[in-house]
This record gives structure tokens, C-alpha cells and sequence, in this order.
């Protein structure tokens, strides 16, 4: 017997990357009801705000029952991050460590900005669920993708909105190649061929080199960790 979905409503914090594209298959296995929100944030990366749209259809071709259930995509509007500070997320500078310790693709209160938004968003539209795919265990190192951070993101917006929703990342505690093995239980082989595709994360915007794991420029963060984890998935380690 199929298990009942969760009639709660979800909204996916929707980039058009691997890991947000896998959280919107796993929402539309789990909700009745789902929409999908992305950021315009004069992200260096924006061909990721065009990939989005396509794999949004594709995503609604996979499945009858899926098309059923996702519901309107919304864009907001974020630039006034990228007018805080350069970072190489937002600007065209080389990708290199800072004097902290962190890659300088981070870009200071994203996420923060993200679930806030996000939040604020869901409350009008009457949805109880706030989906990322974010993950502290195969990562770049970020501080707004660990659990604590989400997890006192999630009581300030209860408190906040008087809110009586949650915030879900199923990706947290897993690895690329388990994320990818995810995808596959999900929707088997075809699910994983349209995600590979059909999402972007290269931090430098490469779109013309295709590999193996997908496209990409293969040598900025987010293309070695996507690299690793689908080598992993396809040697079974997952």
C-alpha cells in the first residue's frame, strides 16, 4: 500500500542545483501540495535561474501524480546581498580560501535571508514545510548549512510569525553519493539521468563541458564535491 502524503503543504527553497532538485523530488514523493521558491541574488552562477525553469518542467513530465502536485514557482528578489560585499559567488574573482577558513563562494546571511523570505512567503501561501537541501556532512564548509543553524532558523521564524510550521533538509546527515543513491529510490535510473542533466552547480557558471556527473567547469567547490559524490555512487559506496 502507498503510503499517504502529508497533506501540510511544502515549499522548496529551489535553486536549480543538485541538491535542491533532489529535496523537490523528495517533497513531491511526500506532499500533497508543493511550490518551489528561487533567489535572484546576483549569483555569478545565474544560468542556475534559467536551468531551474527547465528542470521544473521536466520534473512535472517525470510523474502525472507529480505535475498534479506541484504547484506555482515563485522568483524573489535578493540583489542588496551582493551590494553588501563581494564574494565570489556574486562577483567575477578567483575562488580561493579566506583568512577564516572559509571558501569565498560564501556568501555572509544567505541562507539566513533565504529562510526568512522563504518563510515569510509560506505563511502567506498557507504552507507548513520549508524544504532545502542543505547538508553540513559533504560540504563546503559553510556555516548556514549546518543543523544548528537551521535548526534555531527554524524556532526564530516560529516565534516570529507565531508560525506553526517546521523546516526539513533531508539531505543533512548524507553524503553526495548517498544523495545520488537517494534519487535512484526515489525515481530509479531515469530520475537520476534527468537530475544529472538537467541541474546546474557550478560555482563559475560553466555550462559547455559536460562530464560525466554533469556540467561544469570541474575545479571550482561545488564541482569536485559533485564529482566526488558521483564517482562514490557509481563505484556503490552508497
Amino acid at each position: 500500500m502507498a503510503e499517504a502524503l502529508n497533506d501540510s503543504g511544502a515549499l522548496i527553497l529551489f535553486s536549480g542545483g543538485q541538491d535542491s532538485g533532489t529535496a523537490l523530488a523528495w517533497a513531491l514523493s511526500r506532499f500533497a501540495r508543493v511550490e518551489t521558491v528561487g533567489f535572484d541574488y546576483g549569483q555569478r552562477h545565474s544560468v542556475e535561474m534559467q536551468v531551474r525553469q527547465g528542470l521544473l518542467t521536466r520534473m512535472r513530465a517525470f510523474d502525472p501524480a507529480w505535475d498534479a502536485r506541484l504547484g506555482p514557482d515563485h522568483v524573489l528578489d535578493l540583489k542588496g546581498l551582493s551590494a553588501i560585499g563581494e564574494t565570489a559567488m556574486t562577483a567575477d574573482i578567483e575562488i580561493e580560501t579566506t583568512a577564516a577558513g572559509l571558501p569565498n563562494t560564501f556568501v555572509p546571511g544567505r541562507n539566513l535571508a533565504f529562510f526568512v523570505m522563504g518563510g515569510a512567503l509560506a505563511y502567506r501561501r498557507g504552507l507548513k514545510v520549508l524544504v532545502g537541501g542543505m547538508c553540513e556532512t559533504d560540504y563546503s564548509g559553510y556555516p548556514d548549512c549546518r543543523r544548528d543553524t537551521i535548526q534555531a532558523q527554524e524556532q526564530a521564524l516560529r516565534l516570529g510569525m507565531e508560525w506553526d510550521g517546521r523546516i526539513e533538509t533531508p539531505l543533512m546527515d548524507i553524503t553526495k553519493a548517498e544523495s545520488w543513491a537517494l534519487v535512484e529510490r526515489i525515481g530509479g535510473k531515469p530520475l537520476v539521468d534527468l537530475i544529472n542533466e538537467h541541474t546546474h552547480t557550478c560555482y563559475r557558471g560553466e555550462r559547455g563541458a559536460r562530464h560525466a556527473w554533469g556540467y561544469g567547469c570541474g575545479t571550482c567547490p561545488a564541482c569536485e564535491l559533485r564529482a566526488r559524490g558521483w564517482a562514490g555512487y557509481v563505484a556503490g559506496e552508497a
